[in-house]
């Protein structure tokens, strides 16, 4: 039985058997969670992609999805962000969310600040949008066209355009997976200032392992539509590579993925 919630808890309203629609929860309305997810099944014909699946994550957590390419993670974000409800299951998610994906996707027809305030209303969405470029460090770039960015400062305006709304939820697919080394590095610092400044909740699905323990509170990994292993992270700050706990949880992940590391490769 899939069940569709508008609001609080107390509105939900089954649907029929078979399928799924997108939920929207007030994260204030009593819930205590930005994503309660049970019995969550997406198939594409025969193949269930996503198979039973059960998820909750709490207000202003970091949650790290990992999983090989066809695991399912791209297919539960679309699900999550309503841009797939062909679903059976229950499916709760905060109201006011946002997405960021791999692709900045900024209207290459409109300057930069109208593409952070695109959909908002209201007098004063301009000084929103300014002030959210000035936190991720694009303060004067109000009146560039998006084709004169480069690719870390298009992440970043796709970062404050999602920030500008003050989500209860932000959902990141692979955001900085085109970038180069240097300025993933430089995201990575970006992305975990505004979150522990915001406080959002955060659902980040990657292929990178380090990534992963660098920034979350809880690592998932997602193995054939369902979640196969789970990791709180509880690593000193500042996160370090060269920390002992950090190389053994990567070396715990790569094993729950199915990677050999190089030295042991080698034997």
């Amino acid at each position: 039985m899939a069940t569709r919630i508008h609001g609080d808890l107390t509105a939900a309203e089954d649907t029929d058997p078979g399928t799924g629609t997108h939920t929207d929860l007030g994260v204030a309305d009593g819930a205590g969670a930005a994503v309660r997810v049970r019995g969550l099944t997406r198939a594409f014909g025969s193949r269930a992609v996503l198979d039973s699946l059960d998820l909750t994550i709490a207000p202003g957590e970091f949650v790290a999805l990992l999983g090989r390419s066809g695991s399912g993670k791209s297919t539960l974000l679309r699900v999550l962000g309503g841009f797939d409800d062909e679903v059976t299951g229950e499916v709760l998610v905060a109201r006011r969310r946002a997405v960021v994906f791999q692709e900045p996707r900024l209207l290459p027809w409109t300057r930069v600040l109208a593409n952070v305030i695109l959909g908002l209303k209201g007098p004063g969405a301009a000084e929103r949008g300014r002030a959210a470029l000035e936190e991720v460090g694009l303060g004067g770039r109000e009146r560039s066209w998006p084709v004169t960015l480069s690719g870390g400062e298009a992440q970043r305006v796709a970062l404050a355009r999602a920030l500008v709304r003050e989500p209860d939820l932000v959902m990141l697919d692979e955001p900085f997976g085109a970038l180069d080394a240097l300025t993933r590095i430089r995201m990575h610092a970006l992305l975990h200032e505004l979150c522990t400044r915001h406080q959002p909740a955060v659902l980040f699905v990657t292929h990178d392992v380090d990534e992963a323990v660098l920034l979350a509170d809880r690592i998932l990994v997602l193995s054939e539509g369902r979640l196969s292993f789970e990791a709180s992270v509880e690593l000193a700050a500042p996160r370090l590579r060269t920390d002992p706990a950090f190389a053994a949880l990567r070396s715990r992940l790569l094993a729950e993925l199915g990677v050999r590391e190089l030295a042991d490769a080698t034997h």
